[in-house]
């Protein structure tokens, strides 16, 4: 049985998250947190709006996934994110316990995946390189345009 609910399907739903970024004037950045293949939680960048530099995609949507689940852990749950999570995010994915991690671009300067050691949960999944190409082409528009 083909299953439409696959890492492309979700990670679609993230871009459509970064892509409400970006209309904001935010950094495009989109999350949405999974668990049992049912979006639990959607969120994207909100630095700018809320006035509050932890406001990214990943800090927003653990917090709804953990008011939806009524748990500070976020067992059996994959995050999608348009991004490679930053250092302060990978800090709080850690905390959160989560399953799996997907993420379509990387981010060279920020991202959290090239520490050593790993700041991500030792039993977390990592998965990258989902949509990638989409992901980088909105940063990169979005970046051209504020110079």
């Amino acid at each position: 049985m083909i299953n439409p609910f696959d890492d492309n399907y979700f990670m679609k739903q993230a871009y459509q998250e970064a892509q409400k970024a970006f209309a904001l004037g935010e950094v495009p950045v989109g999350a949405v947190v999974v668990a049992n293949n049912q979006i639990i939680a959607r969120a994207h960048n909100q630095t700018e709006q809320l006035n509050d530099v932890t406001a990214h995609a990943e800090m927003l949507s653990i917090t709804a996934a953990a008011n939806f689940l009524g748990a500070k852990y976020l067992h059996g749950c994959t995050l999608y994110i348009t991004l490679e999570p930053c250092c302060m995010c990978a800090g709080a994915l850690y905390w959160s316990q989560i399953d799996k991690i997907v993420y379509g671009a990387r981010d060279k300067k920020r991202g959290a995946c090239s520490h050593t050691p790993s700041l991500f949960h030792p039993k977390t999944l990592i998965t990258n390189g989902i949509m990638e190409e989409e992901c980088s082409n909105l940063l990169t528009t979005f970046f051209q345009n504020k110079r």
